[in-house]
């Protein structure tokens, strides 16, 4: 009877933990620690997310690390032009960012161009938006206007890169209302962070999560999506302020091109199962971050997609090589 009993708890032990890891977390953990590239510094909302993803994966998958390094430089483009130098052996992943990756080989100043990138999944969006540090006199947007129309060329608003989505949002504020702003671009929206809240700037056109993890020290003016933020019921949108402007930018993970399509496939869908996880939705939601799940299966329709609405729009706001 005690032999029985031994065998069956340890066969009902196993059962149990088969049914827990094939319902709670049916995505096989990788078998060596993961490389996560950023192209941008520490502290902005790829970071972020990065660092939101290396814990879930942490939790879920114990035994591996998510390693964080940083190359960062030119908006994005040093790592991005070097991403397939790393080897393709399925642990190295690269942060990549749109409408970024379109718009930089269409200006012509980098060494990559958008077809050397190989996305195998967008994870998120953000959502545009202007601020302005708590100190400022501007208080709303229509004295945002008031001010930009009064002296032309004297605002300044700080920015994560250039032809990027930050770049892009800033001419289309300035074509939309008619007025004229200068852009300052920084490397990534964790150096731009010290000069907007010191006032070194007069603003910046960023996205919903920096006003978010920032709201107490600056204010936000106007937000590019559908309908108020939940989390910023004060602040209107564009299409409010008579402008259908609902964009921002959306980030994702590239792998190396020498990565086999079953490489891809499963960290795709190990990100995949990352963004379904409630720990993750919760962080999003917490810090404005709209998850998407884009995996590789629809990856060449989606980058087809934007590839032109990006191309079209890089044109009508003067991106393209001058």
């Amino acid at each position: 009877m005690r032999i029985f009993n031994t065998k069956y708890a340890g066969l009902m032990s196993g059962l149990i933990g088969t049914l827990l890891a094939t319902s709670v977390w049916a995505q096989p953990c990788p078998d060596k620690n993961v490389n996560y590239w950023q192209a941008f510094t520490p502290g902005g909302e790829s970071d972020l997310s990065a660092r939101h993803q290396q814990t879930v994966l942490k939790r879920k998958c114990p035994a591996i690390e998510t390693i964080v390094q940083y190359k960062a430089g030119a908006g994005g483009a040093l790592m991005w032009s070097q991403i397939n130098t790393l080897p393709g052996d399925g642990f190295n992943v690269v942060g990549i960012n749109l409408p970024h990756i379109v718009f930089q080989p269409i200006e012509g100043q980098v060494q990559y161009k958008t077809t050397d990138i190989t996305p195998v999944y967008w994870f998120h969006y953000t959502p545009d938006i202007l601020v302005v540090p708590v100190a400022s006199a501007i208080k709303n947007f229509a004295e945002f206007v008031e001010a930009a129309k009064k002296e032309p060329g004297k605002l300044s608003l700080g920015g994560s890169g250039l032809n990027s989505a930050n770049h892009a949002a800033h001419e289309r504020l300035n074509a939309a209302f008619n007025v004229k702003t200068i852009y300052v671009p920084f490397k990534g929206t964790g150096d731009m962070t010290t000069s907007v809240l010191g006032s070194q700037v007069d603003g910046a056109i960023t996205y919903v999560p920096f006003a978010i993890a920032n709201k107490t020290r600056v204010r936000a003016l106007a937000v590019a999506m559908d309908k108020r933020h939940p989390l910023m019921p004060d602040v209107p949108t564009f299409k409010e302020l008579g402008v259908n402007w609902v964009d921002g930018a959306y980030r994702g993970i590239g792998m190396p091109k020498s990565t086999p399509p079953e490489l891809r496939k499963r960290i795709s869908d190990l990100w995949a199962n990352l963004n379904n996880d409630a720990e993750m939705k919760e962080l999003a939601a917490k810090n404005g971050f709209e998850l998407t799940n884009i995996g590789v299966e629809q990856m060449d329709a989606f980058m087809k997609e934007r590839t032109q609405i990006y191309t079209e729009g890089a044109a009508r706001l003067g991106l393209g090589k001058k």
